[in-house]
């Protein structure tokens, strides 16, 4: 057996990030071998995964960026057990690792971001491996993207709620300005859509049965609900929908007259918001 010893084992935790126990075991199994002693890490990581794979993983980080052309926006949001874990810097840090790389290679789904290469090894496999140096359950819980003439970024404080959103036009500096109010706009208000036309249909059939409702409680005659709850489903299209809004930097316009003030053939293209609970 191989004679272990404690620089060999700071080396290896160095190259792993595991415990020094599971370092110094993981080097007496292999015999002093350092990518074998990685590879039963590895394992063991594996081994952790499917132990906890049951587990609730409702803590974690939110991160979004955009690139430097400023016509692609990424969120990307990575799950743990703990807010413990969450909070620790180099779980931030993984997070951001793999923003980065969405970042770089502009994947187009979750499948194809947990696919790419990083460090000799895929996202999907790297958060397994997480798994195994931090002993809970780590998985990708979010991915979105937006692509437009402008797409911008915004981070809520505390790394649990971040926004994109696209701009059909990115010429000027005041146009970056609106591009990141707007996105602290969906932080702040959670629109269901950018307009009414965009709204998904099954949830607007769900605000007319509960618009039915709320005014069959309240005594109102069977043929007067359709009538009412059409008035409390335009009071919720206006309240929910972006361009629609009052606007939060100023109460006295909506969103779709400040971009209106800002350039006549400006609008949103789209948008996306992740939150940890959501």
């Amino acid at each position: 057996m191989a004679n272990i010893t404690a620089a060999e084992v700071n080396n290896l935790r160095k190259m792993t990030g595991a415990g020094m126990m599971d370092c110094k075991k993981a080097l007496i199994e292999s015999d002093g071998d350092v990518e074998k002693a990685i590879d039963t890490l590895r394992k063991k990581g594996q081994k952790i995964a499917a132990k906890r794979a049951d587990k609730a993983a409702s803590e974690g980080v939110v991160l979004a960026a955009n690139n430097e052309a400023g016509d692609f926006a990424a969120i990307v949001m990575v799950n743990c057990e703990t807010d413990f874990v969450a909070k620790n810097q180099d779980f931030v840090d993984f997070t951001k690792s793999i923003l980065d790389l969405a970042i770089a290679k502009t994947p187009k789904s979750m499948e194809e971001l947990l696919s790419l290469d990083m460090n000799g090894r895929t996202i999907e496999e790297n958060v397994t491996d997480q798994m195994g140096k931090i002993g809970e359950s780590i998985k990708l819980g979010g991915y979105e993207f937006t692509e437009a003439p402008l797409a911008s970024a915004y981070n809520h404080q505390g790394n649990r709620l971040s926004t994109i959103l696209g701009l059909s036009i990115a010429d000027g500096d005041k146009i970056v300005q609106v591009g990141h109010e707007l996105a602290m706009q969906v932080a702040a208000m959670n629109p269901v859509a950018v307009d009414k036309d965009d709204v998904d249909q099954a949830v607007i059939e769900k605000e007319i049965e509960i618009g039915k409702e709320q005014a069959r409680e309240q005594g109102k005659p069977e043929e007067m609900l359709e009538k009412i709850a059409m008035g409390k489903l335009n009071k919720f299209l206006k309240d929910n929908t972006l361009l629609n809004q009052v606007f939060v930097r100023d109460g006295k316009k909506i969103v779709r007259d400040y971009l209106k003030e800002t350039n006549a053939d400006l609008t949103v293209t789209g948008f996306k918001r992740l939150m940890l609970g959501a």
